[in-house]
């Protein structure tokens, strides 16, 4: 007789919230702070500020993106589940735009009045920014790290697709095996480069085992599920030493490609361990209040911290300079999540959904 083993759900799912993805979240926003302010920046020439054994560690806090995108995988499904196409897109605009829009708009302001021209900003760049679709019409980017955002909005874009059917372990197992597939089609180059746009294929192996974790903390493990993240986590570590290759490229420093290997497999192991729940007593619920912060800490420290640095980093010894930078950049972000990110997304929730008071 056939198993349905796979389409029984675990229990305690619903309303339940991962603390620990909360507490990771945290972990890979701070990398990555720090892998602009201690290191990128000034290999850039966009930050005075120059960390000799700081940058060594911190160099590698760019896999805290990678981190992101897997922890995306695995919660936009969650929450896609049982969603219909309306209702997925419109969580989507409210968890990602009222915060994005103060931070286009705060970090364009800070370049303009006080970034002497290091970060110029157009009218027509700063408008179509707002979209988060500026990369279709090949308009820069206001601040460096909002590249993720067209990652994430292809990303969302194929499981917006999914939402038309019923969402069930069997065509979520298809819909990945398939994008794997592609994927290594296009990397062999059997596919046309102009694929990719769908493909994603630079960070997919991330997207396609953060999805294929969601099955496994809903169901429990299988196989076939285990199989297409090991395979992913081949795959990532295969771009990620490419990618190392590249870093040095940009920065003219030395990457070491043994750290990168075992920071992408670390990555894939906590992962794994939470979706079998072997991390369920290291959550706390405290987590969420920092966790609510990463999104808007992300999107606004880059560019505007290298302003500060350059204005004030000949007045003001460097560690304490980056050390009260990144703590305004926390409180910053505080108050965009307390007074913009919390009234406004109800609002705009009823207002997508058509619904009034």
């Amino acid at each position: 007789m056939r198993s349905v083993a796979v389409r029984v759900e675990r229990p305690a799912l619903a309303g339940v919230r991962l603390h620990e993805i909360d507490l990771l979240r945290i972990f890979a926003a701070v990398s990555v702070v720090l892998y602009h302010y201690l290191f990128a920046g000034y290999y850039k020439v966009v930050s005075p500020l120059g960390f000799a054994a700081p940058g060594l560690v911190a160099r590698y806090g760019y896999l805290g993106v990678d981190l992101f995108f897997l922890i995306s995988g695995f919660v936009v499904l969650l929450s896609a589940w049982n969603r219909t196409p309306r209702s997925f897109v419109v969580s989507r605009v409210v968890r990602l735009y009222p915060a994005y829009w103060v931070a286009v708009t705060l970090t364009a302001l800070v370049s303009v009045l006080f970034g002497a021209g290091r970060f110029p900003i157009g009218l027509v760049q700063y408008l179509g920014n707002l979209t988060m679709l500026n990369s279709l019409a090949d308009l820069e980017n206001v601040d460096v790290v909002y590249w993720t955002l067209w990652a994430e909005l292809r990303f969302y874009a194929i499981v917006f697709a999914l939402t038309f059917f019923t969402i069930t372990a069997r065509r979520v197992s298809i819909l990945l095996w398939s994008w794997l597939g592609l994927t290594a089609l296009l990397e062999y180059g059997v596919l046309p480069a102009g694929a990719d746009l769908v493909l994603n294929t630079q960070y997919s192996h991330y997207f396609i085992a953060g999805m294929a974790l969601c099955l496994i903390y809903r169901f429990g493990p299988r196989w076939s599920w285990l199989v297409l993240v090991g395979l992913c986590l081949i795959n990532a570590v295969y771009r990620g030493v490419q990618f190392a290759g590249d870093v040095e490229s940009r920065f003219h420093t030395a990457i070491q490609r043994p750290v990168v290997v075992g920071l992408i497999v670390l990555i894939f192991a906590v992962m794994l361990a939470v979706a079998l729940r072997l991390t369920t007593r290291l959550a706390r619920p405290w987590f969420v209040v920092l966790g609510a912060l990463t999104y808007p800490l992300y999107l606004i420290h880059a560019h505007i911290g290298f302003i500060v640095f350059e204005r004030l980093g000949d007045q003001v010894n460097k560690y304490l300079l980056v050390g009260s930078t990144t703590a305004a950049m926390v409180g910053a972000a505080y108050l965009i999540n307390r007074y913009v990110e919390k009234p406004l997304a109800p609002r705009l929730k009823r207002m997508l959904e058509g619904r009034r008071g």
